[in-house]
């Protein structure tokens, strides 16, 4: 079993629905693959409610592609964790995935 180590959390107003274990970006909406994220929100939330969001730690993150342990990873469009191909990585896989889907710790 998967376990989180939350060091910091954080809130933003929710501009999009925000769903557990995919990134969302500093907006308040779901990180697409372009998007810095700010972190993983910690349920699911609708337009205008304020989001808890884990900043850092060892956070569970759904998986968008098999991911290799210890990979760098960023936001795909779905907000999903995948193996960083260009841009600023929110962090590191402590659990590789096999495929989308999967849910994985990264570590930031």
């Amino acid at each position: 079993m998967l376990t989180e180590k939350i060091l910091m959390a954080t809130s933003v107003l929710a501009t999009g629905a925000l769903q557990r274990f995919r990134f969302a970006n500093f907006a308040g909406a779901t990180a697409a693959a372009t998007d810095p994220a700010l972190g993983v929100p910690n349920t699911n939330y609708d337009i205008g409610e304020q989001a808890g969001v884990s900043t850092h730690g060892e956070i569970l993150v759904e998986a968008g592609a098999a991911i290799a342990l210890g990979a760098q990873v960023q936001p795909d469009a779905q907000g999903r964790a995948i193996t960083l191909a260009s841009g600023a990585a929110f962090g590191r896989a402590r659990d590789a995935a096999t495929a989308a889907g999967d849910l994985i710790r990264v570590q930031r």
